[in-house]
């Protein structure tokens, strides 16, 4: 995919990986718009998080089709938007995929998640959850459009290597 024909950016991966952090700078050095993926999830599943439970394929279903829904709305509108959403396995990314649709994988160690998780506070996301998330983690198959990135660096230099890797500058007007 070239980049002129990118229109929406996925930036995925497990908890304290810094999903929302990057997309928030991929979408201001682009001036695209940010949607938050956790903010379209049901209430029952933010309770579920909450109290350590984590979520199933069943609780998945509509919060990824609520977020597919709002791409596609704007990918119809003509308006590009970077979406942090965990997009953990490849069928959870094949709701999302579409026309223009790429994706960023955020990797790290496992023990630089935990320790990010254990330092964020106000977040539904508890740090036992962790091991389902990497369970349930596909890395991008080669034949998904999208790169992946190490979180060893700064988020902004995380974006940089993001938009490199999508042949995509900054400030990209839309």
């Amino acid at each position: 995919m070239t980049a002129s024909r990118v229109t929406t950016i996925v930036v995925m991966g497990v908890a304290g990986c810094g999903k929302s952090t990057v997309a928030a700078l991929l979408a201001e050095r682009l001036g695209w718009e940010l949607l938050e993926g956790d903010s379209l999830h049901p209430a029952r599943n933010v309770e579920r998080m909450s109290a350590g439970v984590p979520l199933d394929d069943a609780d998945r279903a509509p919060w990824l089709a609520a977020i597919a829904d709002r791409m596609r709305e704007r990918r119809a509108a003509g308006r590009p938007v970077v979406v942090a959403c965990s997009a953990l396995a490849r069928r959870y990314r094949d709701v999302l995929r579409g026309e223009g649709v790429v994706f960023a994988h955020l990797s790290g160690s496992r023990d630089l998640l935990e320790r990010r998780i254990a330092e964020r506070s106000g977040h539904f996301m508890k740090a036992g959850m962790l091991d389902s998330q990497l369970r349930t983690l596909e890395p991008l198959g080669a034949d998904e459009a999208g790169v992946t990135a190490d979180i060893d660096a700064e988020p902004d230099v995380l974006a940089a290597r993001i938009l490199g890797g999508l042949g995509l500058p900054e400030a990209l007007a839309a």
